[in-house]
């Protein structure tokens, strides 16, 4: 649609509006088509023409729709945003007065992707421009796909094949993009709440459910909820397709953390796989129980780790390293009674130079609440007294 004429793409809308074409007006109000390259549909102020041949209530979406294609033209950002506001929140209120019907859900999943990217943008350019920029556009974005959200939680009707609800879980996808942007992490709870309360929690399109499992995955990772991390991030990677390895690479960014967490190491060849060398080094400190390669390895690759949004997250293998490391002075001792100095030594050996027998009780102390040693502490004799079976329980589904 490249040539198309506006009285001709007019007409095109008009059609597949009448005719309950969701897909073909989807194509006529997205973005990504071509037809946002045409200069003759670029039109600063396209109402009068618009209203010649659209009727209400479709007339203020197109009319938005042009003047917001040609705001992109002019990389006027903020502007094509405004008009995609008008053009989403139109919509909702378009959505609403269709009552028992869904056709339109293709629609909305492009007018408010569009949204989300317009804000995007104009975000970025606020911030070119020197202004003190938060996310603030973004984060109005949300606002309109939350209308659209509401109108389809709110469907209650028994038909399912024509309920709205269908659409609920793709704008719950483009909002976690934005609350994780602008790192307003509870806003999600009562998005997943209403998906895991849903009659079609399990029946969505598998693209959007490896999404969403992401998406609740990352959420119960930064909770220290690690079981449950590991459940949504494992099916988000087993269920994501092959092909896409860097939506993968980007599952296990997450995921590795969250396993290794509950005891469960990363094979190298997966790591060279996706080329995820990075957790090499932690890996195999956590492993030995060597804190001070752990330490280095952390103060290496932190400002990877930052970017990732996993440092804290890492940091807390700490515990399991301290673990490891004890084992292996319970070894070296065969006793089932250690002195703590004995175990201070060993943190002394690792660059903990300032450690005293007080900080090292505090850690047994702390893997024996952690279930990750089986025994006491005897203040009297200053001693660990380890269980005869099993005083080191398997990490695996420990958290």
């Amino acid at each position: 649609m490249t040539g198309i004429s506006l009285n001709a793409y007019l007409s095109k809308v008009a059609v597949a509006y009448e005719n309950y074409d969701g897909f073909n007006l989807s194509i006529l109000l997205s973005f990504e088509d071509s037809h946002i390259a045409n200069s003759r549909l670029q039109v600063q102020e396209p109402e009068a023409a618009v209203e010649r041949v659209i009727d209400q209530p479709l007339d203020e979406m197109v009319a938005a729709h042009l003047r917001a294609c040609w705001a992109w033209a002019n990389s006027e950002f903020t502007e094509a945003f405004k008009c995609q506001e008008i053009v989403v929140n139109s919509f909702a209120r378009l959505l609403s007065s269709c009552k028992d019907e869904n056709w339109l859900l293709p629609v909305m999943q492009v007018v408010c992707l569009d949204l989300r990217k317009f804000a995007l943008r104009a975000d970025q350019q606020k911030t070119k421009g020197g202004k003190n920029n938060t996310g603030q556009t973004l984060e109005k974005a949300s606002e309109g796909i939350m209308a659209c959200f509401r109108v389809c939680a709110a469907d209650a009707r028994s038909a399912e094949e024509l309920s709205k609800k269908w659409g609920m879980l793709n704008l719950v996808n483009q909002l976690f993009k934005i609350y994780f942007k602008v790192n307003k992490l509870h806003l999600c709870k009562p998005l997943i709440r209403a998906i895991e309360s849903s009659a079609f929690k399990d029946r969505f399109k598998k693209s959007q459910l490896v999404t969403y499992r992401y998406y609740v995955g990352r959420k119960y990772m930064f909770d220290y909820n690690f079981r449950e991390a590991e459940e949504y991030l494992r099916y988000a990677f087993e269920k994501c397709d092959q092909r896409m390895k860097k939506n993968k690479k980007l599952i296990l960014i997450y995921l590795i953390p969250v396993k290794m967490l509950l005891g469960q190491m990363p094979k190298e060849s997966l790591l060279k796989k996706y080329d995820l060398l990075e957790f090499k080094g932690v890996m195999n400190s956590v492993k030995e129980g060597n804190l001070h390669h752990l330490n280095q390895e952390l103060e290496r690759l932190e400002k990877t780790f930052i970017k990732w949004g996993i440092f804290l997250i890492l940091e807390k293998l700490k515990i399991i390293t301290y673990r490891n490391l004890f084992k292996k002075v319970y070894l070296i001792m065969k006793s089932h009674q250690v002195s703590v100095e004995a175990f201070t030594v060993a943190l002394r050996l690792m660059g903990i130079e300032d450690a005293d027998n007080e900080e090292t009780a505090c850690i047994i102390a702390n893997l024996i609440y952690e279930s990750k040693i089986k025994g006491y502490i005897s203040h009297q004799h200053q001693k660990l007294v380890v269980s005869k079976q099993n005083p080191f329980p398997s990490l695996v589904g420990v958290p």
